[in-house]
């Protein structure tokens, strides 16, 4: 039977993980090997700011011996992702040089919202009962070193997620430095971490009542192997978190981690994930915490067979983004009914000119969004909407986007109602933004605004097509089309300029007023 190999490898924060799977096409992926070095970068970068040269060596040393286990296997295919702590280092970009001229393996630095969606792939893929648990509004709580990441589901849609900076290691190094005695540290680490839970649960639980928790990231698995006189499987209650609690406070870190072989660096970072866990799970009032066993690694493997459709998921994960899109467009009170339809008449403009315009299938979803937020501006300010839109988007984290795409779509919505200026005066401000993407979907978002001006949805069905260098838009209604008439030339101007060919605006059907 024919096979490839593939290698997921997870520069963490912790650690240095590379999973190896073998690809089949009947079977979908199995995982082959498995290899894991404990590494605390996050520990240089919360405390520094710079990852020091010491752990690039190391690092440089772990992905060296990754990239001899691969030719092992014959492995050519893999994608090697870094996270929070390679992210916020001031020097990572000439640490990722360093790696690749010294190791051959190109590491690629996550943002947060690609991170966690790649986690959230993993699990609803790895995880067997997942479906079935978040029919109930569920939690699913990411503790990493340096964040938490609480994403909320409700009636199996993912509706909202947020970042919070108190993961494990950050938490363990920021409360030390205070140098209490064990009793005061336990209170301070339990207020640090309550202030931030509290302040989510205000904003985004509010009295919705949360079923389930499921906890992934790195340190679940750890705590569990704490209490196997318990033996828990999938899931754990309260009691149960606090008989691990109990054993963590009832030894020092030495013995914990001699006596459960747990290495001593992980060790250290039991109690605050402990806390973590219990203190969401009481604040929640949640019945229980689900426990599956899933990694970033999972998740790529996951992506990377869905990007070259090699599996067909049961889950749709474009429409788990467009789900918290629509959360929110709720929160800043976007007109539901004109947004949606320019988001459809958008969609149809760029199906229709795939030819033309040369962009990929992600665009449609970035112009798909761009156009169901395009007025959330509206709620900060009538004036000056476009500026307020772009800062609501730049501040709103969306899981499954890149910030080089959020700042994409940030800009699109920015330019929609005001002139898109010449590259030369923006292209200080557009950081790793796509000038000529941004420009393409204003283009197609400015003419599907203009053709429901009225926010009256008038049109019964369009009809559209690139004839004679023009982009005929017939739109079947009865309606008097006079306002939408009047600024569509506008709008058809710019698209001309973008992409050569003219807009011309058509009605079929008797007009009535």
């Amino acid at each position: 039977m024919a096979y490839k190999t593939f290698a997921a490898i997870d520069v963490g924060s912790t650690d240095v993980t590379m999973k190896i799977y073998e690809i089949t096409a009947k079977k979908g992926y199995r995982q082959l090997d498995y290899v894991s070095n404990i590494m605390e970068l996050g520990l240089d970068t919360y405390k520094d700011g710079y990852i020091s040269q010491e752990s690039v060596d190391r690092l440089s040393e772990n992905l060296s011996k990754f990239a001899k286990k691969m030719k092992e296997y014959g492995t050519t295919e893999y994608c090697a992702y870094a996270t929070s702590a390679l992210r916020e280092a001031k020097n990572n970009m000439m640490v990722l040089d360093l790696l690749k001229l010294r190791t051959g393996i190109e590491v690629k630095i996550l943002s947060n919202s690609e991170h966690r969606f790649l986690m959230y792939k993993g699990l609803a893929v790895k995880s067997e009962n997942f479906e079935k648990i978040v029919e109930k509004n569920t939690a699913i709580v990411d503790i990493g070193a340096g964040s938490i990441q609480i994403s909320l589901m409700n009636n199996g849609k993912l509706t909202a997620t947020q970042n919070i900076p108190i993961g494990a290691l950050r938490v363990r190094e920021r409360l030390k430095n205070l140098r209490l005695n064990k009793v005061l540290l336990e209170r301070a680490m339990e207020e640090f971490i309550s202030n931030e839970i509290d302040t989510f649960r205000n904003h985004y639980l509010g009295d919705k009542e949360i079923k389930n928790v499921i906890a992934i990231g790195d340190e679940i698995g750890n705590l569990i192997r704490l209490v196997p006189e318990l033996e828990i499987t999938d899931h754990l209650n309260e009691k149960q978190l606090n008989a691990i609690f109990d054993k963590i406070l009832s030894k020092n870190i030495i013995d914990l981690a001699d006596e459960y072989k747990i290495p001593y660096e992980r060790a250290t970072l039991l109690l605050p994930a402990a806390m973590i866990y219990g203190i969401f799970l009481r604040n929640a009032k949640a019945d229980m915490i689900w426990t599956p066993e899933v990694d970033l690694c999972d998740g790529i493997i996951v992506d990377v067979l869905e990007k070259n459709k090699n599996l067909t998921f049961h889950r749709n994960f474009e429409d788990d983004i467009r789900s918290s899109v629509y959360q929110i467009a709720k929160r800043y009170r976007c007109n539901r009914e004109h947004n949606y339809n320019v988001a459809a008449i958008a969609c149809q403009i760029f199906d229709k000119t795939k030819k033309i315009h040369g962009l990929q299938p992600k665009d449609r979803l970035q112009l798909e969004i761009a156009a169901t937020l395009h007025d959330c501006g509206k709620f900060i300010n009538m004036n000056g909407a476009g500026d307020n839109s772009y800062a609501i988007i730049m501040s709103t984290e969306i899981m499954g986007l890149s910030h080089k795409e959020r700042q994409e779509i940030a800009n699109i919505i920015r330019y929609n109602s005001v002139p898109l200026p010449d590259y030369r005066e923006i292209y200080g401000s557009l950081g790793s933004a796509d000038y000529m993407k941004i420009a393409k979907l204003v283009a197609i978002l400015k003419v599907a605004n203009a053709m429901d001006r009225s926010h009256k949805q008038k049109a019964n069905a369009y009809q559209i097509v690139v004839k004679d260098k023009q982009l005929v838009i017939t739109i079947d209604t009865l309606y008097d089309l006079a306002l939408e008439r009047g600024l569509f030339d506008d709008k058809a101007d710019f698209f001309s300029k973008v992409y050569g060919i003219r807009p011309v605006l058509r009605q079929k059907g008797a007009r009535v007023s």
